[in-house]
């Protein structure tokens, strides 16, 4: 019989004094600590019982996890305990990561986002992470922090499966970091979802353009795919096609198949694998669409 309102299990609750020491504590006691900062995925898996951690190490506020810094000559920075809402509404946000402003405000709801920071979204490591394909596409990097002090990674490379990254065990992502935008880059995020508010992708489309000489098309465009395999995908061929071949319907069609027959989704309560594929085909010709008419205006 199902507890209609059920509780958290029992836990520690541990509040580090610095990085070092948090690290440390995870390290000693890995597989029985996670981390919180914003909270809004680690508790509800708790009340689910999908987690029963014996310790939660709160990071909020060390060592500059809470700051938020935009550079002119090196780009954005955002620590890992920066809420989304604060994140989206900053001024260079705004300015310059319009996509990412726009990824964000497309998870779950306002209140959610006052407590959920995008550092959170990342290392949950879902394929249907809203904030993940513009992470992407925008050239996120991290910084990671552990006993061996600091390394860097970049995104691409941090995936390895639902729930999985390559973090180590003592290891915190204390932020991400995200270099200035292309000149004239355009960007475009489509979430299909079971409503329009507050629900799991069950597909999402970033698209990102920007204007580039090297290429036959005289343009570049990245696609990244959320919730059609088993982490966040980027095909290779849809960029290919649009970079060798002149922008038109017909390649954009071309591209949109392409990153179709990339794609490997599971059948789940929210959608067929079937009817993602299709979509992913649909919503990758509307997301580059979209794109190519911002880079024309």
């Amino acid at each position: 019989m199902l507890n209609p309102h059920p509780g958290l299990p029992e836990f520690t609750y541990v509040k580090p004094a610095s990085l070092d020491e948090a690290c440390s504590f995870l390290a000693e006691h890995a597989g029985e600590a996670r981390l919180i900062s914003g909270g809004t995925d680690l508790l509800v898996r708790m009340r689910d019982k999908a987690y029963k951690p014996a310790y939660i190490v709160d990071i909020k506020g060390l060592d500059g996890t809470d700051v938020l810094t935009f550079d002119p000559k090196s780009g954005l920075k955002v620590g890992a305990a920066v809420p989304m809402n604060r994140m989206a509404s900053h001024p260079d946000v705004q300015k310059y990561y319009p996509l990412l402003a726009k990824a964000a405000n497309s998870v779950a709801s306002y209140q959610i986002r006052n407590r959920a920071t995008i550092v959170g979204n990342i290392c949950n490591a879902s394929p249907a992470g809203d904030t993940l394909g513009a992470c992407l596409v925008l050239g996120g990097r991290l910084h990671i922090y552990g006993t061996d002090g600091e390394r860097f990674e970049d995104l691409v490379n941090f995936f390895k499966g639902p729930g999985k990254t390559t973090l180590r065990p003592g290891e915190i992502v204390t932020a991400v970091s995200f270099p200035l935008p292309e000149k004239g880059a355009k960007g475009a995020y489509i979430k299909l979802g079971r409503n329009k508010l507050s629900d799991l992708a069950i597909v999402g489309v970033t698209a990102y353009g920007f204007p580039d000489k090297k290429t036959e098309s005289g343009f570049r465009f990245i696609v990244a795919l959320a919730s059609v395999a088993a982490t966040p995908l980027m095909p290779p061929a849809v960029e290919t096609i649009l970079a060798e071949k002149k922008i038109t319907e017909e390649t954009i069609a071309e591209a949109a198949t392409a990153a179709m027959d990339a794609c490997s989704p599971i059948d789940d309560v929210r959608g067929s694998a079937t009817y993602r594929k299709d979509m992913v085909r649909n919503l990758t010709r509307n997301a580059i669409s979209d794109v190519w008419g911002q880079l024309q205006s």
